[in-house]
């Protein structure tokens, strides 16, 4: 049985560093990390001026603190930032000054290990929490794409204790079909994170050859590409949404297929599909969502949504800390 306080428990155990560029001007990461100290979820760090932070909240006396201006080892920031991007074009004058911007900061501070994963968002767009991720971080596979995957989870009539992972809602706008099977590939390794057996489904608005289209074959030949790499996967494609989520509308459409109405990874056609679906989910379907958890970078950098509660800030922090155990052993 799937439940949220195993991933907390799990987090604890690894004691990882989880720095927090927004809390200087977030309420609810201020809360998340509060919780997070407390419980010993992870090791907290927190970007700001120290003195301003503690003359709003006595609370930040207790916490570790770190400015990007008076860093001690900001020399070597910097010079990492601009080997990194100097290429594109960036001066060692601009890498200086981009250094300050905190989400910039935060992102260095897990690239050269003085923290083991960032969580932000909470305040800003996806694009400015990952874009420095992107630039500085990279991929573990330069051959493969960045994604993301949502977490749903949380008590529903429908799903009971079974969690949903959504990819992917918030980096590749249009994937082909071989970035689809990757994105999928990826997924499945998320999924096992947290001792889940993943059971694919490539969604669309046909099932099984039931319209023809571009843009079902483009789900046909994702799902083919997959199957033919994840030998060992539940999988199927392309499907409804019904059909890969509901045994008795699956008997009737796809009785063949080896999902059988129970699938719990869905790869969706593009990012708007997407987005707007775990959208609806989580607030008309009454799940709670966590991320959007990103997949492929060397270390963990995740987003928040901007509507995210305190508790789904503590919860995409002890799955950082998670990711980090797997990415830096």
């Amino acid at each position: 049985m799937f439940k949220i306080n195993d991933i907390l428990n799990e987090a604890k155990k690894k004691q990882k560093t989880i720095v927090f560029p927004e809390v200087s001007f977030s309420d609810r990461t201020i809360e998340a990390v509060k919780i997070l100290q407390k419980n010993k979820i992870c090791k907290v760090l927190l970007v700001g001026d120290a003195s301003a932070m503690i003359i709003r909240d006595k609370c930040f006396e207790k916490f570790d603190i770190v400015n990007p201006i008076t860093f001690p080892a900001r020399e070597k920031l910097v010079k990492t930032l601009y080997e990194k991007r100097k290429d594109k074009g960036l001066t060692l004058e601009q890498a200086d000054e981009l250094e300050k911007d905190p989400y910039y900061f935060a992102t260095l501070l897990v690239e050269c290990g003085y923290a083991d994963g960032m969580v932000a968002g909470a305040e800003c767009s996806t694009a400015s929490t990952i874009r420095p991720a992107l630039q500085i971080i990279k991929a573990k596979n330069k051959k493969e794409p960045i994604s993301s995957f949502m977490l749903l989870a949380g008590k529903n009539k429908f799903l009971k204790d079974k969690p949903l992972f959504i990819a992917d809602c918030s980096v590749m706008e249009n994937p082909s079909a071989e970035e689809l099977a990757i994105i999928a590939s990826q997924s499945v390794e998320s999924a096992k994170m947290f001792n889940i057996e993943p059971k694919v489904s490539f969604l669309s608005y046909s099932s099984k050859g039931s319209a023809k289209s571009a843009y079902v074959e483009k789900m046909q030949n994702a799902f083919q590409l997959f199957k033919k790499k994840e030998k060992n996967i539940i999988c199927d494609g392309e499907l409804q949404f019904d059909a890969s989520l509901v045994k008795e509308v699956a008997a009737h459409k796809c009785p063949n297929s080896p999902l059988k109405g129970d699938a719990n990874v869905l790869i969706f056609p593009d990012l708007q599909s997407a987005n707007i679906c775990y959208k609806a989910i989580q607030y008309v379907g009454g799940l709670n969502a966590y991320g959007p958890i990103l997949q492929g970078l060397k270390k963990p950098v995740n987003d928040l949504s901007r509507g995210c509660s305190v508790d789904e800030i503590v919860v995409v922090s002890a799955i950082t800390a998670l990711q980090s155990s797997i990415s830096q052993p």
